[in-house]
């Protein structure tokens, strides 16, 4: 097939049975969305959020480990905790800011759209809380039906919280993402100061952590470093989307800053050089927020806007989109609209993918299990450098899994679904 001449001077036969066949049902449907995107859409925005999705999902799914104890007991690891060689792994795969940062940006010009458009203020919100809240309700009515079956079959309890914790655990991320989002009006108006006052916050009692040690009101004022550190790349992204940080120098100043600052506190401020908690330390950069995370999350806003020219001219322009459609049947579809059939299903799927990729994991874990003996680079302790390449191994079937969840339950996501994205 791939030496077949499917353009305008093919046989017609020819075209028409390259159309028919599954390959040329793929070129098809790719070309489609390609089509179906509108002219004026950023896609390097979309593809920042892709990556930052990307980078959550893989993220826990090589940190994520789930061992099986002597006692039968499955219980949460973490490599971090035995392989430190694998730190800069979690500079790589903790996109969190990118995230926030593209949030910020859509948040603000969605809600400066529907002023616009004389939608008031809590119809806006609803909207958005009504895409987040109806897709969470799906996966937990899901685990609730598993864990009244896990109970019932006797599951030892230490198992069940493990399980529980993994699919749990990351909607704290969504929690922070709808209080910054009804927060919009507010970050909106005040833009850079915004960011500067999370990250003062943050800055603030850290500060108060160094000098009057852990516990007490200290332990409680930092707990609100998790919604104010998380504001800052927010800020951040509702200046870009206002018009803002539109020069190069500032991206560059943002990298620049970001990067020097991280480094500073982990050389000689005893932050850790991780960018995810590890089991057993004694500080985590995320739980909550510190001020290197912050930092850290300066450095990636920087190098997405860095990013967003090359993005651009990778998933845009005029070569890069078909002429209609109906030259879909004559001609294949090129690299760069596969990518973005990509990254455009992947944001379609958004909330769908991180709210269902742990249960992935856990669902290759657990079944696999009960089907025979534990497997290495899946029910093992990670201690070992093996550990890794073995996991890295499972991930694919890990996709294969989300994909199929991602199926089953995403018209959740788009039923919820109202507005622009």
């Amino acid at each position: 097939m791939a030496d077949l001449p499917l353009g305008p001077g093919a046989p017609l036969d020819v075209r028409r049975r390259a159309a028919a066949s599954p390959l040329g049902r793929l070129h098809a449907a790719v070309r489609r969305i390609d089509e179906a995107t509108p002219a004026g859409r950023d896609r390097a925005v979309d593809a920042l959020r892709a990556l930052a999705i990307a980078g959550v999902v893989l993220g826990h799914w090589l940190v994520s480990a789930v061992a099986l104890r002597a006692d039968d007991h499955l219980m949460g690891a973490s490599p971090l905790a035995f392989i430190p060689g694998l730190t800069p792994l979690s500079w790589v795969l903790q996109t969190l800011a990118v995230f926030f940062f593209v949030g910020g940006r859509v948040a603000a010009r969605g809600y400066a759209s529907a002023r616009a458009r004389g939608v008031g203020y809590g119809t806006w919100l609803w909207q958005r809380m009504r895409r987040l809240a109806g897709p969470v309700g799906v996966l937990l009515g899901l685990w609730l039906l598993v864990l009244a079956g896990m109970v019932a079959s006797g599951v030892a309890h230490e198992t069940i919280y493990t399980l529980l914790k993994l699919v749990l655990s990351p909607l704290w991320f969504l929690l922070v993402f709808a209080l910054l989002t009804a927060l919009t009006p507010l970050v909106y108006r005040a833009g850079v100061p915004a960011a500067v006052l999370g990250g003062g916050y943050v800055a603030a009692t850290d500060g108060a952590r160094l000098l009057l040690g852990d516990g007490g009101w200290v332990d409680t004022a930092r707990q609100f470093n998790v919604p104010a550190g998380w504001l800052v790349p927010f800020a951040l992204g509702a200046v870009w989307g206002a018009g803002g940080l539109a020069r190069r120098r500032y991206a560059v100043a943002l990298l620049v800053a970001g990067a020097a600052g991280t480094a500073a506190l982990v050389l000689w401020c005893g932050y850790p050089a991780s960018m995810v908690g590890v089991p057993g330390s004694q500080l985590s950069n995320l739980n909550p927020v510190s001020l290197a995370a912050v930092a850290f999350g300066l450095a990636q806003c920087g190098a997405a806007l860095l990013l967003r020219g090359p993005l651009r001219r990778m998933l845009g322009g005029a070569d890069g989109r078909p002429a209609g459609l109906s030259g879909v049947a004559e001609r294949r579809a090129r690299p760069r609209q596969f990518a973005w059939a990509a990254i455009a299903l992947t944001n379609v799927s958004a909330i769908t993918i991180f709210l269902w990729h742990q249960t992935a994991m856990l669902a290759v874990t657990v079944v696999s299990l009960a089907l025979g003996r534990p497997l290495f680079g899946l029910h093992t302790n990670p201690d070992h450098p093996l550990w890794v390449v073995a996991r890295v191994g499972w991930i694919p079937l890990f996709g294969i899994v989300l994909i199929t969840l991602c199926i089953t339950f995403g018209d959740a996501e788009t039923r919820f679904r109202s507005g622009p994205a």
